[in-house]
């Protein structure tokens, strides 16, 4: 590349001076610059359809751990559910182990975010979001309970089931909770979590009561728990006939 440098000799005398650069010196290429400009746009493009892959991927394995007992879930099924090959749930996922904890905590997620209460909830309020959920996953859970004994995997789900509605019933009713302390605060709270569990829903609706009636049904039992401490039991008073 030349460019022309101008040189004064003399007052009014101007001569052309060539001056000589390199061509590596200031050399430009479009094809690069245009190149860079794309490759953050394509990188974000390519982990949004990897989300996306990995999403479907869960979804599919959640829907047939909900069908099927779990040790009858195989990656091949997973797979074909979620139109991708097995090679690519394994580099997504590593282990058939490692997508069952990925589906056992998005569906923790899931079912916290579904059983979120307003601050201060009152008791029907509780009952209505709970019996949400039941209406909604209760038969899958209780299937996936049958299965407890026979499968390591549906054993730690259930263990971790447990701790959460435990968790969530410390939330609901922590008013009540907080006025008691020691073995009397741990027996209520045993209490709420055993009306609050599955199994009371299912007995109730299995006896005939509809959603409505069954909240009602809830929220009678919970409620002499929440607004009365029971008084201490009582040694009998001896009578005269057992005194002589």
């Amino acid at each position: 590349m030349r460019f022309i440098v101008p040189r004064l000799e003399g007052p009014d005398r101007v001569t052309e001076v060539p001056r000589v650069f390199p061509r590596g010196d200031i050399s430009v290429n479009l094809t690069n610059m245009k190149n860079a400009e794309r490759r953050p746009y394509r990188m974000a493009a390519r982990a949004q359809s990897a989300a996306a892959t990995g999403e479907r991927i869960l979804d599919a394995a959640v829907a047939l751990f909900w069908e099927r007992p779990a040790e009858g879930v195989v990656l091949a099924d997973v797979a074909e559910r979620a139109g991708v090959t097995v090679q690519t749930v394994l580099r997504r996922f590593g282990s058939k182990e490692a997508l069952f904890e990925a589906c056992l905590q998005r569906e923790t997620a899931r079912v916290a975010h579904e059983r979120s209460l307003p601050p201060g909830p009152s008791l029907e309020e509780a009952v209505r979001v709970l019996v949400d959920h039941y209406e909604r996953d209760g038969a899958g859970v209780a299937r996936l309970l049958a299965e407890e004994r026979r499968s390591a995997v549906v054993a730690r789900v259930a263990e971790h089931g447990r701790a959460v509605h435990r968790a969530w019933c410390e939330a609901a009713f922590a008013g009540p909770l907080t006025d008691r302390s020691g073995p009397e605060r741990d027996r209520l709270l045993a209490q709420l979590v055993a009306v609050c569990d599955l199994g009371t829903w299912r007995t109730l609706r299995g006896c005939g009561l509809d959603r409505a009636e069954t909240e009602r049904a809830l929220v009678e039992l919970l409620r002499p728990l929440l607004t009365s401490r029971f008084p201490a039991a009582t040694a009998p008073t001896p009578t005269d006939e057992e005194d002589a």
